[in-house]
């Protein structure tokens, strides 16, 4: 008698797919499935579900078309561009850098206006989420230009004790770029708060001219050109 051969699953797991044509991460995935905002073919789904290549998936309604990959890629953002999908008063958008085909791209992290240089953007939730969670203390690190020179005491207080803000303490790393002056400074740090490292210079009574992100996690800036990008593989 003929043994019967077992085939292998055709089917997708449900929180993999919203992860990937959503751009969150699976954990966000799980929240949506368990909160009942998904349905497949109209009946709401539960944790764990898998689905059938046909299947029509919806979050609250709206059908999730499939996109065919994941997609990241390395920007050197000028200043003067935000990091947002509208524009915001005058200041154009990083999007309006990028071809059509990829302004479905979520941006790994942020730069504010008056910052420039690396940015991540990716439509794969899962890395954007370890990029940029706390609890993984990806590596940044910066070009900065302050208004006058550093004290000192003031390098050492924000190097090994920190400097006190509204929202906790902020430690970075700070290296000379220079043996000619004390305004040009290689800073790193491990966090990601809102504008940290021009608050934490503030706090001091410090101005930033100018703030150059080369480095984040695994990945470096190099010689990609202001305005430009190009797509490099998940490290």
């Amino acid at each position: 008698m003929n043994e019967m051969i077992e085939k292998p699953s055709t089917t997708v797991r449900l929180n993999k797919h919203l992860a990937l044509n959503l751009g969150i991460s699976r954990r966000e995935a799980d929240n949506l499935i368990d909160r009942g905002n998904v349905t497949i073919n109209g009946a709401i789904t539960t944790l764990g579900t898998r689905f059938n290549e046909g299947d029509k998936v919806a979050v609250d309604g709206k059908e999730i078309a499939a996109k065919t990959k994941y997609q990241y890629i390395a920007l050197n953002k000028p200043i003067g561009y935000v990091c947002s999908r509208r524009q915001q008063g005058d200041s154009p958008t990083i999007y309006e850098l990028l071809p059509e085909s990829l302004h479905q791209l979520k941006t790994v992290g942020r730069l504010d206006r008056n910052s420039s240089g690396l940015i991540i953007l990716s439509n794969d939730g899962d890395f954007t989420y370890h990029m940029t969670h706390p609890s993984f203390f990806k590596t940044k690190i910066y070009n900065v230009r302050l208004e006058s020179a550093l004290a000192p005491l003031h390098q050492q207080m924000i190097s090994d004790y920190g400097v006190q803000l509204e929202d906790g303490p902020s430690k970075l790393q700070l290296e000379r770029m220079n043996d000619v002056d004390r305004k040009s400074w290689i800073v790193t740090m491990h966090e990601g708060r809102n504008r940290q490292i021009r608050r934490t210079f503030g706090a001091l009574g410090y101005t930033v001219l100018k703030l150059h992100r080369t480095n984040f996690g695994n990945y470096t800036l190099g010689d990609i050109k202001p305005g430009k990008f190009e797509i490099v593989d998940k490290i």
